[in-house]
């Protein structure tokens, strides 16, 4: 069979951080092989090495059996090795076609990119593949899914035989990952060799042969995957036993501490996006949404959090009426939320770690006198949340929130929102792109913010995190809620059949 690549002994350093410590991977010719490890373990590291966005300091790179120099991605692009990341490389003014074949336009007559003759392969490729996407729509336009459709057909345009997948179905929706995975099968039937750095256990058994796994920095082991369960796969990872149920009490609710009165919602071009929504969050429970994404899901949290205001209906906190108020009112009157993307509405990339941490809390007396940033508590409170946390980051609170791994910022996000000890704590997507170490300690925390007496309402497109913490259920669909259900009287299929709006007689 041969390799398609070989990447022996490589060490990659950062001040402060060994990122690789002598790791060797090898990519066997038609097959996928899975990356496996923690958050900030070095896997997104090693697959940059691979493709010339960073330079080892130590190894060897073989492509088909030759040892290469690959010292920036264009040589890697010529190595015919391509990668999508974890955060798309897309311009967001750029049509479709535009973002495919930037850099490699083929040139027509008077030197004018032929465009032509690009569209006539990219929907060969597309066709191929099951590839489809709008060739003429701006990437801003675009689904998630289809932004991810992009970046492969990129790679294939290139004509990749090697491809890095880099976190592929943390954003995506089951159907889109079932679809994504689909593709991958069938580049490996045509002889593709794939890498995939995934922490979803199930979709490693599910496509992968060999999986390399890595634990901070160094590689543990390569085993093949069919002879190891998912359990196993799981304890090799985070290096202990893991628990994938999460041990809870039953909910005592108490007072509401959130009330939402007929919510109704148009979007810009005046389709309605939520339908007459009512329901109620008490302290001392955990209010799960189900629903496929789309269904009305976020312009819900835009609603509550006070990221949009055009809507009619009302949001009651603690008895008091906070429809109109401004974010940091609601901020401050106790809401608070982890944000479904981190990065636009979660952190500032380019602040630090420790000054991400105190976004909600710097004009506060704790950390501020006469206009002037306490210096010493922002680093106090800093060091506290990496520890509890265990936030991992090379210059600990000096990191810059951009260089972190998305799991650890993540993290700091959770650790900030969480600090502040809210009332009600929005949780959306909370831990996704997570691994299972972090998962268990992150519904841990959930439970024991519900415990201390916080109402908890959680959004999330993963069915079983809804029905592991969850004390009762809300189905969304196209924008109502067409369920309530309480968690211990209900299961994955009942909530899957209200998710698809099949309602049950």
């Amino acid at each position: 069979m041969g390799y398609a690549i070989e990447m022996l002994n490589i060490t990659k350093e950062f001040p402060g951080i060994k990122a690789n410590d002598d790791i060797t991977l090898k990519l066997k010719k038609g097959t996928i092989h899975a990356l496996l490890g923690e958050n900030g373990a070095g896997k997104s590291t090693l697959m940059s090495v691979l493709f010339g966005l960073y330079q080892p300091e130590k190894g060897v790179i073989k492509v088909d059996g030759k040892e290469v120099k690959i010292s920036n991605p264009n040589v890697a692009t010529e190595l015919k090795i391509g990668m999508v990341h974890q955060h798309f490389k897309l311009v967001e003014c750029f049509t479709v076609i535009e973002n495919i074949v930037l850099g490699v336009e083929p040139k027509g007559k008077f030197g004018k990119t032929d465009y032509k003759k690009a569209e006539e392969k990219i929907i060969e490729i597309s066709e191929k593949y099951g590839l489809a996407v709008e060739l003429h729509k701006k990437i801003s336009e675009l689904t998630v899914g289809a932004q991810q459709k992009v970046e492969i057909l990129k790679m294939l345009y290139r004509e990749a035989t090697t491809l890095i997948f880099d976190e592929p179905t943390a954003v995506l929706t089951p159907q889109e990952i079932k679809g994504l995975l689909e593709v991958m099968r069938n580049l490996t039937c045509e002889g593709k060799s794939i890498v995939i750095i995934t922490h979803k256990l199930d979709e490693i058994k599910e496509i992968a042969s060999e999986c390399t796994i890595i634990r901070k920095g160094k590689g543990i082991e390569t085993v093949n995957v069919a002879e190891k369960t998912v359990q196993e796969l799981a304890d090799l990872m985070v290096g202990r036993a893991v628990s994938f149920k999460t041990e809870k009490q039953e909910a005592d609710p108490k007072e509401v501490v959130l009330r939402v009165e007929k919510l109704n919602m148009k979007n810009k071009i005046g389709v309605e996006k939520l339908k007459n929504v009512s329901f109620e969050v008490r302290s001392g429970e955990i209010v799960g949404i189900a629903g496929i994404e789309g269904n009305g899901q976020t312009e819900l949290i835009n609603a509550i959090t006070g990221l949009e205001n055009k809507f009619d209906g009302k949001v009651i906190l603690n008895g008091k009426d906070i429809t109109k108020s401004s974010i940091r009112e609601k901020t401050l009157s106790g809401i608070g939320h982890i944000p479904e993307d981190r990065h636009k509405h979660g952190l500032v990339l380019d602040y630090t770690l420790e000054e991400n941490l105190i976004l909600q809390t710097y004009f506060t007396e704790e950390f501020s006198k006469n206009g002037f940033i306490k210096k010493s508590k922002v680093s106090e409170q800093s060091d506290e949340l990496i520890k509890r946390f265990d936030i991992r980051a090379g210059k600990e609170g000096k990191t810059i929130a951009r260089s972190m791994s998305g799991g650890n910022q993540q993290k700091s996000i959770i650790a900030r929102e969480m600090k502040r000890e809210p009332n009600l704590l929005l949780a959306a997507q909370p831990t996704r792109g997570l691994d299972v170490g972090a998962i268990e300690f992150i519904h841990k925390e959930l439970l024991k913010t519900r415990d201390s007496g916080k109402g908890v309402l959680l959004i999330s497109l993963e069915l079983d995190e809804i029905l592991n913490i969850s004390d009762r259920v809300l189905v969304l669909f196209e924008g109502s809620v067409v369920a309530e259900l309480e968690t211990k009287n209900t299961n994955k299929e009942e909530i899957g059949l209200y998710m698809a709006g099949s309602r049950k007689e």
